[in-house]
């Protein structure tokens, strides 16, 4: 994907990826688990941003929640704006910028 600061037309590559689901026990986390509890990473790269980490009851839903990532989009799009790589907006009300 590309993103470019709000109020700017410069575009840059950005990439997330996500982990392979690993296990998590309770020194991990701040709230109940249970048996066969499952982590991923959601991890970017190209922007000086934080990824997040997604739980799951099992690896399945772990991988499931990391992979939708819209809602990591959503957080970013206060700071930057988002584009395909065709340079067509993420969103479809975003502002696009005229170069």
């Amino acid at each position: 994907m590309l993103y470019s600061l709000k109020g700017s037309n410069v575009r840059n590559e950005f990439f997330i990826g996500i982990t392979a689901p690993y296990s998590v026990d309770q020194s991990m986390v701040n709230f109940p688990i249970g048996n066969g509890f499952m982590g991923c990473d959601v991890r970017i790269s190209g922007l000086e941003e934080e990824g997040s980490k997604v739980y799951g009851a099992d690896s399945l839903q772990a991988l499931h929640l990391a992979s939708d990532i819209e809602s990591f989009l959503k957080r970013l799009q206060s700071k930057y704006d988002l584009y395909w790589l065709s340079g067509e907006p993420y969103f479809e009300d975003q502002q696009v910028d005229v170069v």
